[in-house]
């Protein structure tokens, strides 16, 4: 394997680690930061209110988004195993 075939792989791994990791935490933020606007203009400083209703967003949002991860790890496992097989 040469360097520039070892840059590709990383490459992509990084490109689909945001791939599967941006909309969970996209999710997390919007949902952090309403409940922390709302917290600010009901002038509420206890900051324990935001876990629960971020730990329950992010677990919908994994049950909604976990076909197109599966997708997207599926694809790259096969993208890995041509290159595997190339050799």
């Amino acid at each position: 394997m040469t360097g520039a075939e070892v840059l590709d792989v990383a490459r992509d791994s990084i490109y689909v680690l945001l791939l599967l990791a941006a909309p969970i935490m996209l999710v997390g933020l919007i949902v952090g930061v309403s409940i922390g606007l709302l917290q600010a203009l009901t002038q509420v400083q206890e900051m324990t209110i935001v876990f629960v209703p971020k730990i329950l967003a992010i677990f919908v949002s994994l049950l909604i988004a976990l076909p197109f991860m599966g997708a997207v790890m599926n694809d790259y496992m096969r993208q890995i195993a041509e290159r595997i097989a190339a050799f």
